[in-house]
């Protein structure tokens, strides 16, 4: 799919079929995750791969929000492998994060998978029940699977404001 249509039609699903993700695209969502660019290249993100029902299960008693998807990606990144900036006030590892979850979930969406954005959780809650490590901080969840029947964007999804209202050249 070309790079512009892919990122006006991709939208958040909210409801999955019980179809599974196959092996190989979960590896190509995997990859460019892996290659995102990050500050100073420190490649802190941690990525995992959620299926096993027990796991899922864990996830769900956290967030309402997993939709029935058969994969959850976790992403987080290692709070000791950052690039502090100038001024000491901000690092580089919620950025790098994001730059990372952006391109898994453009991926996805490459790869014909839907996949939504998932913020509706307590992080450390989550990263205590899974037992993930102390000095890894978890950005977000990737519902990964394929939308069921009638699922599909919400109804203002191509409502957009207009480029003059949100860029400003100065």
């Amino acid at each position: 799919m070309e790079f512009k249509e892919l990122v006006k039609n991709r939208y958040s699903c909210k409801k999955y079929s019980g179809k599974k993700v196959e092996a190989e695209k979960i590896t190509a969502i995997l990859e460019a995750g892996r290659v995102a660019p990050t500050a100073k290249n420190l490649q802190e993100q941690k990525i995992y791969v959620v299926q096993s029902e027990e796991n899922l299960a864990k996830i769900d008693s956290v967030s309402p929000c997993r939709y029935g998807a058969p994969v959850m990606l976790v992403v987080a990144f290692d709070k000791n492998n950052v690039f502090t900036y100038p001024g000491g006030k901000r690092d580089s590892g919620i950025e790098d994060a994001t730059i990372v979850a952006t391109h898994l979930m453009l991926a996805a969406a490459n790869e014909g998978v839907d996949s939504c954005w998932i913020n509706f959780f307590d992080p450390d809650k989550l990263k205590e029940i899974l037992g993930l490590p102390e000095n890894e901080e978890i950005l977000m969840l990737l519902d990964l699977g394929y939308a069921a029947e009638g699922a599909g964007p919400l109804a203002n999804h191509s409502n957009r404001k207009s480029l003059e209202e949100q860029v400003k050249y100065i």
